[in-house]
């Protein structure tokens, strides 16, 4: 993106007849290019900020990025000449504003803006749940950091941090519209609420950047755990009180399509499809040192049979974490047709699903279950 908003200021101007110019076309010539090439130098020098504490010394490290402090020493920005610079300043601003996500609606909703990358897409070009999921989780993550109570942790607020907290996703469901394509552009809200007396509740909606229509919902619960004794906690006090202020009585997903059916757990009697020696690698472990949750939606699919994959798309997938998973375990991958007859579901946004599964995945050595999911399919449209 720099290589090309740099190539646009150039602004090079040659004469038609370049070998019979004149000295004064040649004149004209040096002075577009003398200006041309001071307006390029100062949008790098805006736009990289490399400031150094004194030009005779040793180059320091770049102190912000986008107006963030790096390493503790300020960095004041380039000045700027010119209007058409200012002008250039209050778009770059604001669409750095938009990709990093920005507060709406009083505080109270985040907002981020995602485009779909080409690695970001599955074999028919359109986004995955996996990527769906890990735009949420991004958006979840840097609504914290963006709300002034994010701490040294993932996710976790100061006062968690204080304690040794983070926070747990024990179930999520997504239902999905219709999936994005390469070069779409997204925009994700996302809030939170109570969830009882000891969880929170996230809600998100995904909606179509440009046409504002909404093609994705998605709600959650969530608990705090002791990153040490991998202990489940009760929300003190002081955590509370740093919530509570953002808390939103809002629901994404409507009361009568939320999907609170009990996930049944297979074994090897219930089971059509089982997938063994599923194994965790490093990059698989997010920063509170379990697998990370996006991570699982690849391995329950292993055991989806792939004209499944091929001809259908998933419109509702619901996750129940039932314990976390280390990189030495061995997982096994399992899947059956779900038992209900097809269209009697509640979570479909009134759609009858062609096809309902449910997946498991447990520990190869003592079958313990890890996660358990739901998941419902429609025909794709040729």
């Amino acid at each position: 993106m720099t290589s090309m908003a740099a190539s646009r200021n150039l602004g090079f101007q040659f004469p038609w007849n370049f070998s019979n110019a004149k000295k004064e076309n040649m004149e004209v010539l040096k002075l577009r290019l003398y200006s041309s090439c001071n307006t390029n130098m100062l949008n790098n020098k805006r736009r990289f900020s490399l400031v150094t504490a004194n030009s005779h010394s040793s180059p320091q490290k770049v102190d912000t990025v986008n107006g963030t402090k790096v390493n503790g020493i300020h960095v004041v920005e380039a000045p700027l000449s010119g209007s058409k610079l200012a002008n250039e300043s209050a778009a770059d601003a604001a669409l750095v504003t938009s990709l990093r996500g920005r507060f709406v609606e009083g505080r109270f909703v985040y907002r981020q803006i995602f485009a779909i990358r080409s690695y970001e897409i599955g074999p028919d070009k359109t986004a995955t749940m996996e990527t769906l999921m890990n735009f949420l989780q991004e958006t979840a993550l840097n609504h914290v950091t963006s709300s002034g109570i994010g701490g040294d942790g993932f996710g976790a607020t100061r006062e968690m941090s204080l304690r040794k907290l983070i926070w747990v996703v024990t179930r999520i469901q997504v239902q999905v519209q219709r999936y994005s394509k390469w070069g779409d552009e997204i925009e994700i809200d996302t809030w939170v609420d109570a969830a009882g007396k000891n969880g929170m509740r996230r809600d998100w909606i995904i909606r179509d950047h440009y046409t504002k229509e909404i093609i994705t919902r998605a709600t959650s619960t969530w608990v705090i755990m002791n990153r040490e004794t991998r202990r489940l906690s009760k929300i003190p006090c002081e955590v509370k009180q740093e919530l509570v202020p953002f808390y939103l009585y809002r629901i994404a997903v409507a009361s009568e399509e939320k999907d609170c059916e009990k996930i049944d757990k297979l074994t090897d009697e219930t089971a059509e499809r089982i997938r063994s020696g599923m194994a965790p690698r490093w990059n698989d472990m997010d920063a509170n040192q379990h697998v990370n949750n996006v991570k699982y939606i690849g391995w329950i699919l292993e055991s989806v049979p792939i004209e499944v994959l091929e001809d259908f798309n998933m419109t509702s997938m619901t996750l129940e974490f039932r314990r976390e998973c280390q990189q030495s375990n061995l997982l096994e991958s399992i899947t059956t047709p779900t038992a209900r007859i097809i269209g009697e579901s509640n979570n479909s946004i009134n759609r009858k699903p062609d096809l309902q599964y449910t997946h498991m995945l447990r520990l190869q050595d003592n079958k313990s279950d890890v996660v358990r999911a739901r998941t419902e399919w429609h025909f794709k449209s040729k």
